[in-house]
């Protein structure tokens, strides 16, 4: 793990925005009371084109060399960034926390404050299927013990953390096999946190209560398509995709985290790239959750702050309805980087 004076990642450069998306990380790292020192790898589609090999196996060393790592949106053409560098890093476990931010429009009035763990692979997503004749397809659905273990643990760590309980989620009720082996693996996981409560709760009904009263929610751990689901409706409901971070995680025979990767949600949206107008606050909220896990806790929160607080003072860009350039609302959450008293 970094020490706390300089803290080494590897940076995983893309397609689109994310340049400008880079160029606000920096200047805000800058900003900061430690070093950061960027070990920059080209996963750019212009590079993966050359020597596709080549880019994968520099990342992935960068990655477990480093041990934590920052990527930016890539163009997915022949094959997807994310998956490859999911398979090949082995990242079991996705982390997708969704807030509400003061100052962003929605239409919904509910508190959001959720922290979604989504198993990174299996469920329907594993198999592409096949056809059967002309009428019929198939695909096979896949539920993994490690994995759900790994999910399960992490998020009960979390909620033990944050002082609050844990929701599993699935239709176990229907797909007995795989998803009752999940509620399984979860449920013998909570036994070794007596302190933590634990209820299930059938997918479709959550999304139900979810939107009634979202303040009831903080942790729910669910298999690969379920999460998936349920981050976008929840990014949705707190009024923008784009404002989402996540963290993917693999670990060792220990269950403890071994490699950590944090990205923007959001895509390299190419009608506006170079223009110096988009949005870098979810890249930004994915650095603070990087300086987090790399044991910065505390300049992670500044970091986070700084952004929500920049947001909530109507300093955005003109997605969130806004003036604000890229360059601008950077230099606003610089202002702000202050820690907690």
């Amino acid at each position: 793990m970094p020490d706390r004076e300089t803290v080494h990642l590897a940076e995983l450069h893309g397609d689109g925005i994310s340049p400008e998306l880079s160029a606000s990380v920096h200047e805000v790292a800058n900003a900061l009371p430690i070093a950061v020192q960027f070990h920059p790898v080209d996963l750019t589609l212009e590079a993966r084109r050359k020597s596709p090999t080549a880019c994968y196996d520099t990342a992935v060393a960068a990655i477990r060399d480093r041990r934590i790592a920052l990527k930016y949106p890539t163009v997915t053409e022949r094959e997807s960034p994310n998956k490859i560098l999911r398979d090949r890093c082995r990242f079991s476990v996705i982390h997708r926390p969704v807030a509400s931010l003061p100052g962003v429009k929605t239409r919904h009035d509910g508190k959001v404050d959720l922290h979604i763990i989504r198993i990174a692979v299996g469920g329907t997503y594993e198999d592409a299927g096949r056809r059967i004749g002309d009428d019929v397809a198939v695909s096979i659905r896949v539920i993994e013990r490690r994995p759900s273990r790994e999910a399960a643990l992490y998020a009960f760590e979390l909620a033990r953390r944050l002082g609050c309980g844990v929701v599993s989620s699935s239709k176990h009720t229907i797909q007995r096999a795989t998803d009752g082996l999940f509620e399984e693996i979860v449920l013998d996981v909570a036994r070794a946190f007596p302190g933590v409560a634990h209820q299930v709760e059938l997918f479709d009904a959550l999304l139900y209560k979810l939107l009634l009263k979202p303040e009831a929610y903080r942790v729910i751990v669910t298999p690969n398509e379920y999460g998936d689901f349920l981050s976008d409706m929840a990014c949705g409901m707190v009024g923008s995709i784009g404002l989402g971070a996540s963290a993917s995680y693999s670990f060792d025979e220990q269950g403890r985290v071994d490699l950590a990767m944090f990205d923007p949600a959001g895509g390299t949206a190419p009608d506006i790239a170079g223009k110096g107008v988009c949005n870098p606050s979810a890249s930004l909220l994915a650095f603070a959750m990087l300086l987090t896990h790399a044991g910065c806790r505390g300049l992670g929160q500044m970091v986070d702050d700084a952004v929500r607080q920049t947001i909530a003072a109507g300093e955005t860009t003109r997605d969130l309805g806004g003036t604000k350039s890229t360059k601008d609302f950077t230099a606003a959450v610089c202002r702000r980087l202050t820690p907690r008293s």
